[in-house]
């Protein structure tokens, strides 16, 4: 069974996130919404109960790509660790090359300015 240890991981994983969730359902303070600060524009710089096609920084959309470009890196390098053995050099240098594209995108975003707050 060459899986196991993929389904272990699967199965701690899914496990410590019930648990995790649990105890903070279980030690959580219930407070209400009274309080101004919590319906105040917390990280997104907007009032949480506006309208929604209002328009909000362009920023918060390059930092949502960022994200997702380099949450997608991850994953495909898990997968790609697992099974380096077996594809060789090809799996390799094709990996290589794909950590070059998107290290380019990275610094280009850097050299522009996406990633600074002002």
């Amino acid at each position: 069974m060459e899986f196991a240890p993929i389904l272990i991981y699967i199965v701690v994983s899914f496990l410590l996130t019930i648990l995790l969730l649990a105890l903070s359902f279980l030690f959580a303070a219930s407070n209400n919404l009274s309080y101004p600060e919590k319906l105040s524009a917390y990280e997104c710089g907007f009032d949480p109960f506006d309208d929604a096609r209002s328009r909000f920084d362009i920023r918060f959309y390059l930092v949502s790509i960022l994200f997702i470009i380099f949450d997608l890196e991850v994953t495909f390098l898990f997968p790609w660790a697992v099974c380096l053995e077996s594809i060789g050099f090809f799996g390799f240098w094709s990996m290589m090359l794909f950590l070059w594209i998107l290290t380019i995108g990275f610094i280009y975003e850097w050299k522009k300015g996406a990633l600074e707050w002002e």
